[in-house]
């Protein structure tokens, strides 16, 4: 009885040896899942960006406003939502991360003194107060927001609040105008 031989065309490794008929849907799928997460993270950064950028122009806003007088008797609830107008339509609403700190200062050195201070994961917000200056006082407007990063695997690298945030910072640094208490 003779042997049975299997064709050498019909063996496995040489029937798949020269077919690249699949190739590109077997090299697309290595490929895709990195793309993504390279995708995701440049979004991510990109859209982490422009909230900051939108937070600093907030700040300098409502900086100009006190700066000239047009935002007077202001306390930290008024502050608070005059950055949050501002901000908000890249935060979630009503601004559940936002703190502001608005202080005088004898000079310039020692508003340059004041340290923002990150303990333990947490934003120490125990010295953030609202108290603008008198006209032709040096004042510092200073606003955080806690950022949530979305992208998992960006959150080891991007976050350093104990949540998984990250923190956004604005500060502005001025004289106030001679402007008219009375208004």
């Amino acid at each position: 009885m003779p042997a049975f031989r299997v064709p050498a065309a019909s063996k496995p490794s040489k029937r798949f040896r020269g077919d690249d008929r699949g190739a590109v849907s077997i090299e697309f799928a290595m490929l895709a899942l990195p793309f993504a997460f390279i995708m995701f993270a440049i979004i991510e950064s990109c859209v982490s960006f422009a909230a900051e950028q939108a937070l600093v122009h907030a700040a300098d806003q409502v900086a100009r406003q006190v700066r000239t007088g047009e935002l007077q008797g202001v306390d930290k609830a008024s502050l608070r939502k005059a950055v949050c107008d501002r901000i908000e339509i890249v935060v979630a609403s009503g601004c559940p991360g936002l703190e502001v700190d608005l202080r005088s200062y004898p000079s310039y050195a020692d508003a340059a003194a004041e340290k923002v201070r990150v303990a333990g994961g947490k934003l120490d917000t125990s010295r953030f107060e609202v108290r603008p200056g008198p006209p032709q006082s040096i004042n510092m407007l200073r606003v955080f927001y806690r950022w949530p990063v979305m992208v998992d695997f960006l959150a080891q690298s991007f976050a350093v609040l104990d949540d998984g945030r990250t923190l956004h910072f604005a500060s502005v640094t001025w004289k106030n105008e001679p402007f008219d208490k009375t208004k």
